[in-house]
């Protein structure tokens, strides 16, 4: 056995390391889907956070490179090891560690998945309101990432739901960042520069998420619109309104045929009406008692006709269910017919109209397609590129991306740089603002171990 596997396997135990061929494949990659996949030297599965502190104390000193992951269930292949580094797979720190109802937390080890944390918090009346899309995903790739998802269109992304944390520095120090409290005001906010730092700065141990009591009541409203501009001239005026939606989302047609084939779902919209929509709008409401939300459902309704939609069906708890999750697996989607490339693009509200039809265009004038879905509350776009020449595609992505900050947005609403967007981010972003991450990350980690070639290129 070589130095650092005897290292290792001091820290976490034998039988919680692996090295090399032992390392299944399904540690190599995550669900970015430009990237091969890499296997890890090795595998640590540690059990706590003095086992971590451990394993990066001894990855610092060596200059092995460190790679953290959840559940691997990432798009942007920030959870994709490096050659010869260290993977730490969280698996093991899966508990619940406490459900505090008075203050409406949960504190909980970075490997929950969102399933579990959703079992814990039932009994209670409460539920963690981060919902990316994907149910496996632990509440540590969702502070990675400052996951988002259908629902933060009325409660915000992860770092609006993530309170407080313990967290391992790649010097092998551990700190406590906020706690069970609404706001800090009280020098730098080192939760908030964690969360969404893709394991690049600091490895969350422990997190304190915040809770939500559970509505009882809920409805779905899906609007098709014959007209694109129109559904998106519509969510300013539902958010205006005052309804407080919970689910805001655009789905465009050929998305929607996409979903119905691959889902199996029954809308129950008539074939003249789906065939000639370009888009529809998916309104998801909810309220404490039936009679409010019958309100609400009627008020959504008459202001959709107004704004132009073809018509308005409230879909019953079941097609509402099996809508909502197959929006949640528009990823599966686009990957089962195809797709090459996803992007998350988020713009202005304002600006998607624009934006939307510009990057069609240009994905036509390549010789290829784009077709998508969308947080519309939020002005996330989530696109499906179909172009499988790799030079004329990254040709595209350059192009789309640049738009998107010239109209005032980012390159990822939710799902992070990773490997795969790093390169366009390091091309278009203002060099003063990359310099002074760098020396972010410096003062973070020295060594320069934690996930090198996500923000930064490797060295």
């Amino acid at each position: 056995m070589s130095g650092m596997t005897v290292r290792f396997a001091q820290i976490v135990g034998a039988d919680h390391l692996q090295t090399g061929a032992a390392i299944a494949e399904d540690y190599w990659h995550d669900e970015e889907l430009t990237q091969p996949p890499q296997a890890p030297a090795y595998l640590a599965k540690p059990a706590t956070a003095e086992e971590v502190a451990g394993l990066l104390t001894a990855a610092s000193q060596h200059k092995v490179a460190v790679t953290a992951r959840g559940s691997g269930c990432g798009l942007s292949g920030a959870a994709r090891p490096v050659a010869g580094g260290l993977l730490i797979s969280f698996e093991r720190m899966n508990s619940v560690l406490e459900i505090d109802t008075v203050n409406q937390v949960a504190v909980v080890q970075p490997g929950v998945t969102l399933t579990e944390l959703a079992a814990a918090t039932e009994e209670f009346g409460l539920r963690y309101m981060v919902y990316p899309g994907e149910l496996s995903a632990s509440v540590g790739g969702n502070v990675g990432t400052n996951a988002g998802g259908m629902r933060a269109v009325k409660y915000g992304v992860a770092r609006h739901n993530v309170l407080g944390l313990q967290a391992v520095l790649p010097t092998g120090e551990i700190i406590r960042t906020g706690g069970k409290i609404a706001k800090v005001s009280t020098a730098y906010d080192l939760t908030q520069l964690i969360v969404g730092s893709e394991g690049t700065l600091a490895l969350a141990t422990e997190v304190v998420v915040k809770l939500h009591p559970r509505v009882e009541h809920s409805a779905t409203v899906l609007a098709p619109f014959a007209d694109f501009d129109q559904v998106m001239a519509a969510v300013p005026a539902i958010l205006a309104d005052g309804l407080a939606p919970y689910i805001l989302e655009y789905i465009d047609n050929v998305t929607m045929a996409g979903l119905v084939h691959t889902q199996h779902l029954e809308l129950g919209i008539p074939d003249q009406i789906r065939d000639s929509c370009t888009a529809y709008l998916v309104v998801g409401l909810e309220g404490r008692t039936s009679g409010r939300l019958d309100e609400d459902v009627e008020r959504t309704g008459g202001l959709l006709a107004e704004l132009g939609a073809v018509d308005a069906y409230v879909l019953d708890g079941g097609a509402a269910r099996k809508l909502v999750q197959a929006r949640e697996k528009a990823f599966w989607t686009a990957k089962a017919i195809g797709a090459d490339d996803i992007i998350d693009t988020v713009v202005p509200r304002s600006a998607m109209p624009n934006f939307l039809t510009a990057a069609r265009d240009f994905a036509t004038a390549a010789g290829g397609a784009a077709a998508g879905c969308g947080h519309a509350g939020d002005g996330n776009v989530h696109l499906a590129v179909f172009l499988k020449d790799p030079v004329k595609r990254k040709r595209l992505m350059d192009e789309i991306f640049s738009l998107a900050m010239e109209l005032g947005g980012a390159i990822s609403g939710e799902h992070g740089l990773g490997r795969a967007k790093t390169p366009y981010y390091l091309k278009l972003e203002d060099p003063a603002k990359l310099a002074l991450m760098r020396r972010i990350k410096q003062s973070f980690d020295p060594a320069g171990i934690l996930n090198p070639g996500v923000v930064f290129a490797a060295d």
